[in-house]
């Protein structure tokens, strides 16, 4: 028998004017990118989870395709509980996660107990204990406490058996409105089982609240640092790129793409933090897309990789090495275009150049080397 497919809903919908943010908080920048782009990437990568749809407002849909590219996505309604039922309608499935793109830190084991929990149940949602005391007050003044036995603060996402919370969406009460998804089954008659949730599923909702996920996904952070090398040789009749700047020069370097060696060793040294290999595994020079290709999306696809993995890039450190042209008049500018490339701080990129005192291919003027090294932080697991 094949396995059930299941599908995840993603809630994009809301404004999210309560953060404080510019734009909805959904798309804010949260641990180096949008908010929804983690939840998405973890569902996403999950094995128990054959397919994505991202629900989002109108007019949201410029704003998605830049956090995340060309995903399947539909128009939300004017209520949570109507965005979740176009989700709903959009798709075909045997189970459905619904989650809230508010709780981006979405950890692989609360994925995997939810769909588990759904072999023997129509539905399942993750839920802490309540842990604090809790009381009554009227005027500002404290009343009775209430007992906190079998109370539990309950998350998202939210698991089910298809057809049967999309019978519960379709029969709820047009005037009524709904806390969650599951209050809805339940009110069809079905039971809902809890499964452990996780303190890194709390909800994001006022300003104070990104800087506490900062902390929290930061603490979660491990640094690495990787290393990158690479040299071109000089040609006639070639144009010289260096850190994505055109630097006037006599000769140009030659290579299959631009021939930017100093992008090529920071995208091998970003590689390296994650040990994804090096450029010529993503770009190989015998494929003949990558003739005179720009190194600056060689170089974006290394920190788009860091940032699936749910990782920063911190620092990078670049030394160029050649006798001439003197790389002292460009540096600033190839510093800017470093840090508009991966989207950093200018302050994050260092740029340096030295000579081998005319030893070697680089003394001589046959060519140039660059050396690059690259500090990042990176989610640890144990695979």
């Amino acid at each position: 028998m094949s396995r059930p497919k299941t599908v995840a809903i993603i809630v994009a919908a809301g404004q999210g004017t309560r953060a404080g943010s510019t734009v909805p908080k959904q798309f804010a920048k949260l641990a180096g990118k949008p908010m929804l782009a983690h939840s998405y990437a973890a569902l996403a990568s999950h094995p128990d989870v054959d397919d994505v749809l991202v629900v989002i407002g109108e007019g949201q849909q410029d704003a998605l395709a830049e956090a995340l590219g060309d995903v399947p996505h539909v128009i939300g309604g004017t209520t949570r509980r109507e965005s979740v039922l176009n989700g709903l309608q959009a798709i075909e499935a045997d189970r459905v996660l619904i989650h809230d793109a508010a709780r981006p830190f979405l950890p692989a084991t609360v994925i995997g107990a939810l769909v588990a929990a759904l072999d023997e149940h129509e539905g399942a949602i993750p839920a802490l204990p309540v842990a604090d005391t809790l009381a009554l007050s009227s005027i500002g003044k404290l009343e009775d406490t209430v007992p906190r036995d079998g109370l539990f603060r309950v998350q998202t996402p939210q698991a089910f058996r298809y057809p049967a919370i999309l019978a519960a969406h379709l029969d709820w009460p047009e005037d009524r409105e709904a806390t969650d998804d599951a209050q809805m089954l339940r009110h069809a008659g079905h039971d809902v089982m809890l499964v452990p949730g996780d303190a890194a599923l709390e909800k994001i909702t006022h300003p104070a609240d990104f800087a506490a996920a900062e902390a929290r996904h930061s603490a979660s952070l491990r640094v690495r640092t990787a290393t990158g090398y690479d040299v071109h040789r000089f040609a006639e009749g070639e144009e010289l790129w260096l850190g994505g700047v055109l630097v006037p020069h006599s000769k140009g370097l030659s290579g299959h793409s631009d021939a930017d060696v100093a992008l090529h060793a920071i995208t091998d040294a970003l590689l390296g933090t994650i040990g994804a290999g090096d450029i010529g595994m993503h770009f190989p020079p015998s494929d003949p897309q990558w003739r005179g290709a720009s190194s600056g999306q060689f170089l974006q696809h290394a920190a788009g990789l860091i940032a699936r993995e749910g990782g920063i890039v911190d620092f990078i450190d670049l030394t160029l090495i050649c006798e001439a042209p003197k790389i002292g008049p460009h540096r600033e500018a190839i510093r800017a275009s470093i840090a508009e490339l991966l989207r950093l701080p200018v302050s994050r990129i260092s740029v340096k150049a030295t000579t081998t005192e005319r030893l070697g291919f680089t003394g001589r003027g046959e060519g140039m080397a660059a050396q690059a090294v690259a500090t990042v932080r990176i989610p640890e697991t144990d695979a």
